[in-house]
C-alpha cells in the first residue's frame, strides 16, 4: 500500500506525504503526455476515473470525492485530468505508474517468488542503494528497516514488490527485541550500515561498548537471532581502527543448533567503488560473514569470496564524471531563495522528460540495466546566492576555496585551513570525488564542471549507479541526504552476484 486513502487522513503530516504522492503522478502523466506530444484534456468525473482512483487506493467510492477535492485543494483538477488521461492512454504508461496503485502492488506482492531467488533483510537500509543492487543480482528482500521516514517512503515507492508493513520505520531495537513477530526463517543474508558515530582517533574504548554505537550492537544482535547464511555489513573507512574488533564480536555470535554449534568466519576489507564501474571515487569498509556449517558445506571463507571479488572487479570498465553527466538536460541555478521546491523548465523539475533514449554511453546503460527510461527523476538546479554564484564562475575544473581567483570574495577566508575543500569545481574527465550525505547543507564542495551551479539529486544519484527512474521523496534537500548515504548500486550488484553463487 502507497495510498492511505483520503478518509485516513488525520493530521497534517500525512496529508504531505499524500499530496506528494498525487504529484508525482500527475508529473509522470504530464511527462508523458508531453513525450508523445498530446494535451491532457479536461475530463469529467466518470465511472471509469472513480474506479481508477479506487484503484489506486485514493478513494474508496465516489462518496470520498469531496473530500478528495478538500485535500487536494489547486491540484484536484489537474489530478482528474491526468486520471482521465491515463485510463484513455493506458499503453503509453508501461509500469511507470505501478507504484503508485494500491492494487498493482498487491497483485505484485501475491506472485509466487522464484525458488532460485535468495533472499535478504537490510538494516538501515536508507533509501535502499544495497537493496537495489541485491535485486539487481537476482535477490528477494524480505524487509527492510530505516529511522528516517522519509527513507522509508522513497524505499517504499520504489520496492512495489514488497509490502509496505515489511518496510519499517523506526528504531531497529524494536525489531530485534520482537523478531519472531516478521517471519525471517531461512534468510540467506543480512545486509546493512549501522551507523556508529561513537569513535575518533583518540577513542581507545570497545566499539560495541560504546553508547553511542548501540545501534551497532544491535545490528551484531539481529544477525545472532537471524542467523543467515551470510552477513554483508558496509561502513566508512574510519571504522578500520576497530574493525579487528567488529571481527570479534562477529565470531562471537554463537547459537545452538540440533546439538551443532554455529557460528561465523568473518573477515573485510576496504573496497572503493571506482573498480566496480561507479563513476565515483568512494572508499568503504566492507565486512563479509559467513556461517560455519555453510563456510565447511561450500568450502569457502570470507576471504575467499573477497578474492573473488577482486578478480570480478579487475576486469571492469572504469568510467568518470562525465560519463554519469552526459544526456541529462543542462540547468539554470535559481537566483532567488525558496526556489528549490518549485518545478521550472530552466532549473529543472521532480520529474521531466529525459534526454537520455538507451543509447548514449555505456555508463548509463549499465545503471539503467540497458532499459530506455522515457522520464528522468530529482533532476532540479540548487538556488545559489551572488557571492556563490560568482565563486562557482571563476573556479576551474580541480580548483577548490584556496584558489587566489576567490581570495578577494571567499566568505570563509578567517578558517580557510579548515575550509579548503568548502568550495570545489569537479573534474569532468575523473570519478567523482566521493558523494556524501553532506550535500544536504551545501553543494559547494561538488560544483557543475560546465555549468555554473551545483549537481542536481539526480546527477549525485547517477555517480551514486542509481538508476534513472529511481524516485527519491522528501523536500529537495532531504534527497541530497538520501543519496549520500547510500552504498553505489553498481558495488551491491557485484558483491551481491559473488556471494550468491554459494547460496
Amino acid at each position: 500500500m502507497i495510498f492511505i486513502g483520503v478518509k485516513n487522513i488525520k493530521d497534517k503530516k500525512q496529508k504531505e506525504i499524500f499530496l506528494e504522492l498525487v504529484l508525482v503522478y500527475i508529473r509522470i502523466v504530464e511527462s508523458v503526455a508531453k513525450l508523445n506530444t498530446l494535451a491532457i484534456s479536461t475530463s469529467s468525473i466518470t465511472d471509469v476515473i472513480t474506479q481508477e482512483l479506487a484503484s489506486m487506493g485514493i478513494i474508496n467510492s465516489d462518496d470520498d470525492l469531496p473530500s478528495l477535492k478538500q485535500i487536494c485543494g489547486i491540484y484536484y483538477h489537474r489530478l482528474i485530468n491526468c486520471v482521465g488521461f491515463y485510463t484513455d492512454n493506458q499503453t503509453l504508461f508501461g509500469e511507470m505508474l505501478l507504484s503508485l496503485s494500491n492494487s498493482k502492488r498487491a497483485e505484485l506482492q501475491k506472485q509466487e517468488t522464484p525458488k532460485n531467488k535468495p533472499t535478504f533483510v537490510d538494516f538501515f537500509s536508507g533509501a535502499g542503494g544495497l537493496s537495489c543492487g541485491f535485486i539487481q543480482a537476482g535477490y528477494k528482500v524480505s524487509l527492510a528497516n530505516d529511522y528516517e521516514d522519509v527513507c522509508v517512503r522513497t524505499y517504499r515507492y520504489n520496492h512495489p514488490e514488497l509490502s509496505a508493513d515489511k518496510v519499517i520505520e523506526g528504531d531497529i531495537r524494536n525489531i530485534v527485541n520482537h523478531i519472531e513477530e516478521y517471519d525471517l526463517h531461512s534468510i540467506d543474508i543480512v545486509v546493512g550500515g549501522p551507523p556508529c558515530q561513537g569513535f575518533s582517533c583518540a577513542n581507545q574504548q570497545r566499539l560495541i561498548d560504546d553508547p553511542r554505537n548501540e545501534l551497532y550492537k544491535y545490528f551484531v544482535s539481529a544477525v545472532g537471532k537471524i542467523m543467515p547464511k551470510f552477513v554483508l555489513m558496509e561502513n566508512v573507512r574510519g571504522m578500520l581502527k576497530v574493525a579487528d574488533q567488529v571481527v570479534e564480536d562477529f565470531k562471537n555470535i554463537n547459537q545452538e543448533y540440533y546439538k551443532e554449534s554455529r557460528s561465523y568466519l568473518v573477515a573485510y576489507r576496504l573496497l572503493n567503488a571506482a573498480n566496480f564501474s561507479v563513476a565515483q571515487s568512494r572508499e568503504r569498509l566492507i565486512y563479509i560473514a559467513i556461517r560455519n556449517d555453510v563456510a565447511k558445506e561450500r568450502g569457502i571463507t570470507p576471504e575467499i569470496l573477497f578474492d573473488e571479488i577482486e578478480r570480478a572487479y579487475s576486469t571492469n570498465r572504469h568510467f568518470v564524471l562525465q560519463d554519469a553527466l552526459e544526456a541529462i538536460k543542462p540547468l539554470d541555478a535559481p537566483r532567488q531563495k525558496n526556489q528549490n521546491e518549485i518545478d521550472s523548465d530552466t532549473s529543472g523539475m521532480k520529474i521531466d522528460v529525459n534526454c537520455y533514449n538507451g543509447g548514449e554511453n555505456e555508463y548509463l546503460k549499465l545503471i539503467n540495466s540497458g532499459r530506455e527510461i522515457p522520464l528522468v527523476f530529482n533532476h532540479k538546479a540548487r538556488y545559489l546566492n551572488d557571492v556563490n554564484y560568482d565563486i562557482y564562475r571563476l573556479l576551474n575544473q580541480g580548483d577548490d576555496a584556496s584558489d587566489a581567483k576567490i581570495a578577494d570574495i571567499m566568505p570563509y577566508k578567517h578558517r580557510l585551513h579548515c575550509f579548503k575543500d568548502k568550495y570545489y569545481k569537479l573534474i569532468a574527465d575523473r570519478p567523482s570525488r566521493t558523494i556524501t550525505a553532506h550535500l544536504r547543507m551545501d553543494c559547494h564542495s561538488h560544483i557543475h564542471p560546465y555549468q555554473i551551479r551545483a549537481i542536481t539529486p539526480r546527477e549525485a544519484a547517477r555517480c551514486q549507479s542509481f538508476p534513472d527512474d529511481y524516485l527519491f521523496l522528501g523536500a529537495y534537500l532531504k534527497t541530497y541526504m538520501e543519496i549520500g548515504n547510500a552504498v553505489p548500486v553498481l558495488m551491491a550488484k557485484e558483491i551481491a552476484t559473488v556471494i550468491k553463487k554459494y547460496i
